[in-house]
């Protein structure tokens, strides 16, 4: 079974992420607060929290700082304040751009978001515009360098616990799931000891759109740096091939 691999894309992501701590942060913490408002503060009777602290751990941030963002949300009755809005549209040469927000502001949200579009020559749509070129699912990234694991030992550990697909690529293996199945084949991947360089819910592009011209890549990537600097936003998808 073979995929697409943007294991070369989220390692310069991670290596970016790295760099701003603070903004890796601040998106975990908030889905910290979502995920106890939603199911509660403890991890063993809420699988969106356990997947949080997972994407946590994986992000290095200490155990103390976690512990706290779960206190706080229990105890901050305000802290529901926050709502997810995701904005979709089109960057130059009609690459499909979809960003995920979580806000306390959507009227900020908004126009940042809407800016980031104009300032790189491209424009929002309507919702619905994009997403429907792109698949959600789990996805499971376990990079090769990390593992003494046999390609085909994890593939058959991961489609044992539920997963719908595996790829063996040139640096990674790729494991993705349906979206419901997610928490489940990521938790026995973990009891397993297997290591993730990504676990997350996220959106798969069914076709990749090679951009050539270096105007709008440049163009695209200032859309793209205005979204990574922005604190409410939280992802952003793309269908460009890398």
């Amino acid at each position: 079974m073979s995929g697409h691999s943007k294991f070369a894309n989220i390692k310069h992501k991670k290596e970016k992420n790295d760099a701003k701590k603070g903004k890796i942060f601040t998106i975990i913490g908030r889905e910290i607060v979502i995920a106890v408002k939603e199911g509660g503060p403890d991890p063993a009777n809420n699988s969106r929290l356990r997947d949080v602290i997972a994407k946590a751990k994986a992000n290095n941030m200490p155990n103390d700082t976690i512990d706290r963002g779960i206190k706080k949300a229990a105890g901050d009755a305000n802290a529901d304040s926050y709502e997810y809005i995701t904005y979709e549209g089109y960057g130059p040469s009609g690459i499909a751009i979809i960003v995920e927000t979580l806000t306390d502001n959507k009227n900020r949200t908004a126009a940042d978001v809407r800016n980031a579009f104009t300032k790189g020559q491209g424009s929002i749509g309507t919702p619905g515009c994009v997403s429907f070129m792109f698949d959600k699912k789990g996805q499971i990234i376990v990079d090769k360098e990390e593992t003494t694991l046999d390609g085909d030992d994890l593939m058959m550990m991961a489609l044992d616990a539920g997963a719908e697909d595996f790829s063996d690529e040139e640096d990674c293996y790729q494991i993705v799931t349906d979206p419901d199945d997610f928490s489940v084949v990521r938790e026995a991947l973990e009891k397993e000891g297997v290591p993730m360089a990504e676990a997350d819910v996220t959106m798969i592009p069914q076709t990749y759109v090679e951009v050539t011209d270096e105007t709008a890549l440049k163009n695209l990537q200032k859309t793209l740096d205005l979204l990574d600097e922005n604190d409410d936003v939280q992802y952003v998808y793309t269908n460009l091939d890398e």
